[in-house]
């Protein structure tokens, strides 16, 4: 077998998701629910409880790109501590906490580069992240004095 053969089966068979570790890349969400991402301000994100129960939901303001959800929280807050302790289910709706619904695998992340788009994309997009409110900063996710957060959609079946 030539290795231009061997290499494509493997591509094929990451992508059928038959290859423990490798992420399929098909979506994750529905073409509606990733049009809501696109133009929404924010959406509420609920972590679970040490119950197993779902939190209650809080609204913040996220960047969406690539399939992916950015979002930037408090040290201190219930949702970063949960992801920090290992409790990395979300449960993310789109405008209000009766709006779309989906669950996804949360992550803390501190690439600067990331941290720098999403700066950008909130200044884009909020008009006091423009002023310098509430703007992703890389110096604050480097000090501690916020975590950055990746959230991927669980796929839907």
């Amino acid at each position: 077998m030539s290795t231009f053969s061997a290499l494509l089966i493997l591509l094929m068979l990451g992508l059928a998701g038959l290859i423990p570790g490798m992420v399929r890349t098909a979506a994750a969400l529905d073409n509606d629910t990733i049009a809501q991402l696109h133009t929404a301000k924010e959406i509420y994100v609920s972590t679970k409880r040490k119950s197993g129960e779902w939190g209650s939901p809080a609204p913040v303001w996220f960047w969406y790109t690539d399939a992916v959800i950015y979002l930037t929280a408090s040290p201190s807050s219930y949702k970063a501590k949960r992801i920090l302790d290992g409790r990395n289910a979300v449960r993310i709706s789109i405008g209000g906490k009766d709006g779309p619904t989906f669950t996804g695998t949360a992550e803390i992340f501190t690439d600067a580069a990331i941290v720098e788009r999403m700066g950008e994309a909130y200044n884009n997009k909020y008009w006091l992240a423009w002023l310098g409110f509430a703007r992703p900063r890389v110096s604050r996710v480097e000090s501690g004095k916020t975590v950055a957060i990746k959230v991927t959609p669980d796929v839907q079946e």
